[in-house]
């Protein structure tokens, strides 16, 4: 293509450097400076529906007075911390539910769209988001937020590398060059005044990196997932302790709110039968008493009963567990030894109610040592 040099500058001038870029953005660039785009639309340049790729772009980085003031000649900055392919993979034991088609379709549409996914701890909410890219083959750099968290993990910052210092792009970056989703896992844990940073990105908008000089414009595709057992105002109950309350300006620029909700009963069979599957075990029987009793306990959790609750996360350790120990019961009291000793006896007095055939450990113990004693005399 004659023009094909100077075109591609123009749009890059205009747009920013990015991996692709609209067919209808690139024909308005060529028609307001008197430019072909002949041939520019065959081969291997379109990328998606109505994207294409242009090669050998010279980076043109739309830049402010600000950034002119910028000294980066001796500045070496790493941008291949996240080169490979993001696409998770997708897992046969995962079964979709609740506000997976919502997160699938918003990841699908490519649009920036932020989705903040609310719920109690152990019902999916971030292997939701990973198989809703794998369903629509969408690139994702998970963030795990902590109060630690702060502009230098997410933006970047400067390493010692061999005597020199070079600026690292952190995953926040390199998400938006990449057009991938961004997924800030345990939001809620992040010190709010540490992860401000994020405020103009959940707007949209190109980020300046002050410490470089350098304006990151998102790439086509960029979105952002957060994950939160709460919905950013802090738990009063103490159940997720270290979460904290989030500024609502932040809060704000989500459009949506997902409330993610344990999966129905059904679903839960399913999960737990393919999980089986997996391991090499089949006891239907099992599966169906241990969602009956998961049932029960959330129930009961909703009505002020009980202050615990069986997710579905443990309801998959007692499977796994049911592998190794080859007994219901035992499987049982192993994973629910991480409660208090009133609300654990609870739950296993309960359990035997609706399996009746099954026995304690300890009951079992006790049998055997009393026999043993007998058996002395």
């Amino acid at each position: 293509m004659k023009d094909f040099s100077e075109l591609t500058a123009l749009v890059v001038a205009k747009f920013g450097d990015q991996p692709s870029y609209a067919k209808a953005d690139i024909r308005a660039v060529a028609k307001d400076n008197g430019l072909s785009t002949a041939g520019l639309w065959k081969g291997e340049r379109r990328v998606g529906r109505g994207m294409y790729r242009l090669d050998n772009v010279a980076t043109v980085t739309p830049i402010t007075a600000a950034v002119k003031q910028v000294n980066t000649a001796s500045l070496s900055v790493e941008t291949n911390a996240f080169s490979e392919n993001l696409v998770p993979e997708k897992d046969d034991l995962f079964v979709p539910f609740g506000n997976f088609k919502i997160v699938r379709d918003i990841i699908r549409s490519r649009m920036f769209y932020p989705i903040f996914i609310t719920g109690l701890s152990g019902n999916g909410k971030t292997y939701m988001v990973e198989q809703a890219c794998a369903a629509t083959k969408r690139e994702v750099i998970r963030v795990n937020f902590t109060v630690e968290t702060d502009e230098d993990d997410l933006i970047g910052g400067f390493r010692l590398v061999d005597g020199e210092t070079k600026f690292f792009k952190g995953p926040v970056i390199s998400a938006m060059e990449k057009g991938a989703v961004l997924l800030c896992d345990e939001i809620d844990l992040a010190n709010p005044a540490k992860v401000m940073c994020l405020q103009s990105i959940l707007e949209g908008n190109g980020y300046f990196i002050k410490k470089t000089g350098e304006f990151i414009t998102p790439a086509p595709g960029f979105t952002v997932v957060a994950t939160a057992n709460t919905k950013g105002k802090g738990s009063d109950d103490g159940r997720f302790i270290g979460t904290n309350i989030l500024n609502e300006a932040f809060l704000e620029r989500y459009p949506i709110t997902c409330e993610q909700e344990y999966p129905s009963i059904s679903i839960e069979r399913k999960i737990l039968t393919r999980v089986m599957e997996q391991i090499g075990i089949y006891d239907q029987d099992f599966v169906e008493k241990l969602t009956d009793w998961a049932d029960i306990i959330r129930k009961t959790f909703a009505d002020g009963g009980v202050d615990e609750i069986i997710s579905t996360r443990r309801l998959v350790h007692i499977v796994r567990a049911h592998a190794i120990f080859d007994d219901r019961m035992t499987s049982i009291e192993m994973c629910t030894n991480r409660f208090d000793e009133e609300t654990k006896l609870a739950f296993r007095d309960l359990y035997t109610k609706l399996d009746a055939g099954v026995i304690s450990a300890e009951s079992e113990e006790f049998e055997t040592e009393t026999t043993y004693e007998a058996s002395e005399y």
